[in-house]
């Protein structure tokens, strides 16, 4: 029993779930105090379903959804955070940047609609982190695949979010722009206390990032 309790106490991802979308049934049980964790597969194998049950965007027919100890979902408990309350940041495989905003104001779409004391980061910060000062008036257009992905990651961070979900977020760029976004992951892993949950059909690419990797 207290090898149990502490391993629930130093759970930073702690996910068992029931996902019944359709005809497509899933069972997902995954339980981590890594900081990273990766979930490789083919398309279709609900990785994507997982991420939505962790925003919010989905609803399990049972289990639970905790991270950081921040319980998100508990059936057993009827407990079922809304979206803005779980405060997620996603990261896509097409940026999803406004296209008629500038990069600066893409940054500070999500800042601004928290309060000054939920705030982790400042503009600055997360600018500098991810190399972005020389694009700060530019518009979506005029961006490259790997820069319109690290602005994407710099509007997720400045969300301060609880987590950072990652949804095949390199999967559209060559190898080339792949290996120019990873060190910025890289680098968040290694300078915020976020979690990360990234998914991708490329182990290699997941492993660059963490050895605690579950398949579906």
């Amino acid at each position: 029993m207290t090898d149990t309790m502490n391993q629930e106490k130093s759970s930073v991802i702690d996910i068992d779930i029931a996902l019944s979308l359709g005809q497509f049934q899933l069972e997902a049980k995954y339980q981590t105090d890594q900081q990273v964790l990766g979930l490789f597969g083919a398309s279709g194998t609900g990785k994507t379903s997982i991420l939505h049950s962790v925003a919010g965007i989905v609803i399990p027919q049972k289990g639970k959804i905790y991270i950081q100890k921040q319980c998100f979902f508990d059936a057993s408990k009827k407990i079922n955070q809304l979206v803005q309350q779980r405060r997620v940041g996603l990261v896509f495989q097409d940026a999803q940047l406004f296209p008629h905003f500038s990069v600066k104001k893409n940054l500070l779409f999500g800042f601004q609609c928290i309060s000054a004391s939920q705030r982790h980061f400042q503009l600055d910060q997360v600018v500098d982190l991810l190399k972005l000062e020389h694009l700060l008036e530019r518009m979506p257009i005029k961006l490259s695949g790997g820069e319109k992905q690290r602005v994407a990651l710099g509007r997720a961070l400045l969300y301060s979010p609880n987590i950072l979900l990652l949804d095949e977020p390199l999967s559209a760029l060559d190898t080339a722009h792949k290996q120019e976004i990873i060190p910025f992951f890289q680098q968040i892993r290694d300078q915020t206390n976020i979690p990360m949950l990234y998914v991708s059909h490329d182990i290699d690419e997941i492993k660059q990032l963490t050895d605690e990797v579950w398949s579906l």
